[in-house]
């Protein structure tokens, strides 16, 4: 591809050269100090591996099994020598899947502390195949999650139209329903695809006591003894992923009355509220992520969280708001919850009040989070290290948008609940979180975050903390667009015009975004350009990399994006792959980045 043509009116052409994908200069450098007469043998890599990749156990055995990987995997270039590289090798090398940015050690942390110890990827209305008011619901959203490695999984449950069996649905919407036995199925079949770690129902539950025991039969026919269920009593404490391995749980609510819901608002239905600007007919991965940080989180009065609880699957517990109820209950329903989850009369002091001899989940709306850590951030610290902590979208989120999961991730909450059909920048989020342990579902929460201490030892991620590290990051260069894309995608007229931005999700004081200068016509950008990242709590950051295309004219067009967890990074000069705005990996999209803490 040496020359490119670009039509530009009917008499009128623009050529291109097309630039080709080589080594840049510190690449060619680097093999020039670790290579002689143009040869980089066993020994060189190995000395490589060591000094450059910091990987200090690699034998010279390892590095010439890297040489022989190259040779079998990368064959078809057809510049690899049996038992030696050459420049052109050792840089296809660095830039395959070889030679990837994380660890590959699979599940790595320990896995037998209780489950409110980890961050657990957790989807919210999972069967929802796109917005809030109108999309089918189905079994397939539910799979493909399953599928990505998400361990909780949601179900509103509703009387179907004649009354005698149980629909999955998104109550008073124009969502058309799923039967819940079809969901259990998928669920049971798909649960343990791509993780071996339990999975969690939470039920919103819509029913009468006779249709709770059917649910009841529903579950226990379809789960049989892979059903984790210790009885009607509160837990002591949870169990540990590890001793619930391939178990399904459910969480819900204990019935107690049958409560008729014509005037209790649903969980992420339709509610008053002020709307923003955040709402308007724009792509989400166009919006930057909010954050406390920037502010918009303003004037919080304790009575708003009081007040903004409309969540019917955890309304306040106390007498029935409807004055047509039963107290008849379905025991065998009750006994289905392992994960009893309630909302404490008395606003958030009681619902944050810990009980040393039972564990339970709170469910918080976004708002209602962000208004409770600027004044009880410590007590949600606290409450989440014993018991577990549920967030879920506000409702006016129509279009399945989603929120920033880093406030309730930074302040221990676990199950951080995203539409999984929202795709934009909140999820790319997610994906990079749980690409941490093996990509299991489950991550271990730091140890500093659990230190049951006094309240100067509680964790405050709005405090100011000295820096721990600073992480360097150098972005290279980029390929694979040119394979990937159209070669008008980007521009009509001419070459894309590409900038990377790279920055930090953490905690505030670590949250930050930087750019590269924009490369103009050049479909194998080559940036050389280094950042630096002062990081206060490493522990918990995400690096964010975002490829765009320049348009003068337009809103800048998306040419890929990941997000890594900063813990797993591994050291060194890496080949980092790009997603699609969806979070699918680019066959070919790819960029050379370098990784280093100071």
């Amino acid at each position: 591809m040496s020359k490119q043509t670009y039509r530009v009116c009917f008499c009128f052409r623009r050529r291109f050269r097309m630039t080709a994908s080589e080594a840049p200069k510190e690449i060619k450098n680097l093999f020039d100090q670790y290579s002689e007469n143009g040869i980089m043998d066993a020994d060189h890599l190995q000395r490589f591996l060591i000094d450059v990749q910091k990987e200090v156990k690699t034998t010279r055995d390892d590095a010439q099994n890297m040489i022989e990987r190259c040779t079998n995997e990368l064959k078809h270039l057809n510049i690899f020598h049996r038992k030696a590289l050459n420049l052109e090798a050792f840089f296809k090398y660095l830039f395959s899947d070889l030679n990837p940015p994380l660890e590959s050690r699979g599940v790595h942390q320990d896995m037998s502390a209780p489950l409110s110890h980890y961050y657990i990827y957790t989807g919210h209305n999972s069967y929802l195949t796109g917005n809030q008011l109108s999309s089918d619901c189905s079994d397939v959203p539910i799979i493909q999650a399953l599928q990505r490695g998400v361990r909780v999984i949601e179900l509103d449950i509703w009387p179907n139209s004649s009354k005698d069996d149980i629909d999955v649905l998104h109550g008073r919407t124009l969502t058309t329903p799923v039967e819940l036995i079809k969901c259990l199925k998928s669920i049971k079949e798909h649960a343990f695809v791509a993780s071996e770690y339990p999975v969690v129902i939470t039920l919103e539950d819509h029913l009468p006591p006779n249709l709770q025991a059917k649910v009841a039969e529903m579950v226990t026919s379809t789960f049989q003894d892979i059903l984790f269920s210790p009885g009607s009593d509160c837990l002591k404490e949870f169990p540990s992923p590890e001793s619930l391995k391939k178990r399904i749980i459910i969480s819900t609510k204990p019935p107690k009355e049958y409560l008729k819901t014509k005037d209790v608002p649903k969980e992420g239905e339709p509610q008053k509220e002020k709307t923003s600007g955040e709402n308007k007919e724009t792509p989400a991965w166009g919006r930057e992520v909010s954050s406390l940080k920037d502010g918009t989180v303003t004037d919080y009065k304790q009575q708003d969280l009081d007040e903004d609880s409309n969540d019917e699957e955890d309304p306040e517990d106390g007498d029935p708001k409807s004055a047509d109820c039963t107290q008849y209950i379905a025991p065998e329903y009750k006994n289905l919850i392992a994960i009893h989850a309630g909302k404490p009369k008395g606003g958030i002091d009681a619902c944050l009040k810990v009980d040393p001899e039972k564990v339970r989940r709170l469910s918080l709306s976004e708002q209602q989070l962000e208004k409770a850590v600027l004044t009880h951030g410590k007590q949600i610290v606290r409450f989440t290290q014993r018991n577990i902590l549920r967030i879920y979208p506000k409702g006016t989120r129509f279009d399945s948008s989603n929120y920033n999961p880093m406030i309730g991730w930074t302040h221990g909450a676990q199950m951080v609940a995203l539409n999984m059909q929202g795709y934009g920048r909140s999820l790319w989020l997610m994906h990079g979180m749980f690409r941490a342990n093996g990509g299991c579902g489950y991550v271990k929460k730091p140890d500093f975050i659990l230190n049951p201490g006094s309240d100067d030892e509680i964790f405050d991620p709005r405090a100011s903390l000295p820096v721990k590290t600073t992480l360097k990051v150098t972005v290279y260069m980029g390929e694979g667009w040119y394979y990937d894309f159209h070669h008008t995608h980007f521009d009509v007229y001419s070459p894309p015009d590409f900038y990377t931005r790279v920055g930090i999700a953490g905690v505030p004081a670590d949250t930050i975004m930087k750019k590269t200068k924009t490369l103009e016509d050049n479909w194998v950008p080559a940036w050389n350009e280094e950042f630096e990242f002062p990081l206060s709590v490493p522990e918990l950051a995400l690096l964010r990399i975002e490829v765009h295309e320049y348009d003068m004219s337009e809103k800048d067009d998306f040419g890929g994006q990941t997000c890594l967890p900063v813990a797993e990074l591994r050291r060194g000069i890496r080949s980092v792959p790009l997603h699609n705005v969806k979070g699918e990996k680019y066959k070919s999209v790819k960029l050379l980045m370098g990784f280093e803490f100071v």
